[in-house]
């Protein structure tokens, strides 16, 4: 899957996951460069945004990095760009963990987790595997989860979910002692909220395909 001329970006902000997200992309055979310059990530065929920690952290740092106009403008080509976890919660407009604004890819904000709803408790952080349940048709699912079994279970470690202002960038949800959005997408830009590096076989499918869709949208043959 290795090719001279296409290549993934992982957002190497500082403030994530970044290694482990790496190493699963080179084990389904991707060409994946952890990188903080904006040429590079530019130059890239799809980017990775990794994350693990704060918000505000790592916002501080895409924009210490000059990374943030950067992104915006690498989605705006059409490329695909795969938000994981906190990741995918930056996409966002606002969180409630902290104070600067997100990347306001997808239109929502973030909402911390609260352990009791409807008088039923739950533990915070939601960490450990949960079935995800594909809620759109399955013709308007991206494409990286073309066969991926309804009720597949994913590993999530998370204290804030997503809330999109659209029900319609909303994919797929899981229960947590209430419905999450575990997957959204508008267009190009896709978040997951469970970790697939984390996620055995299932999660490798998915950078798999990840890699597949973004060679192809940049007009590279995969080897």
């Amino acid at each position: 899957m290795n090719s001279e001329n296409g290549y993934i970006a992982v957002v190497n902000h500082t403030a994530a996951n970044i290694h482990s997200v790496d190493k699963a992309l080179q084990k389904v055979g991707a060409d994946a460069r952890v990188t903080a310059d904006a040429a590079e990530l530019m130059g890239a065929a799809g980017i990775v945004l990794p994350g693990v920690g704060a918000s505000d952290a790592a916002m501080r740092a895409l924009m210490r990095l000059d990374l943030v106009n950067p992104i915006k403008e690498f989605a705006l080509t059409g490329k695909p760009v795969l938000g994981v976890c906190l990741g995918m919660q930056v996409l966002f407009d606002s969180s409630e963990e902290g104070q600067l604004p997100g990347l306001s890819l997808i239109p929502g904000i973030v909402r911390e987790m609260q352990p009791s709803v409807d008088g039923v408790s739950r533990k915070i952080p939601h960490m450990g595997w949960n079935a995800v349940q594909f809620i759109r048709p399955g013709n308007e699912v991206p494409q990286i989860f073309d066969g991926t079994p309804q009720d597949t279970h994913f590993y999530f470690v998370h204290s804030y979910e997503c809330i999109p202002a659209s029900e319609d960038d909303v994919v797929a949800v899981t229960n947590y002692g209430s419905t999450i959005c575990a997957v959204v997408a508008r267009d190009n830009v896709i978040g997951t909220q469970f970790h697939p590096e984390k996620s055995q076989d299932r999660g490798l499918d998915i950078y798999r395909r990840f890699v597949d869709l973004s060679l192809s949208a940049s007009g590279v043959k995969a080897n």
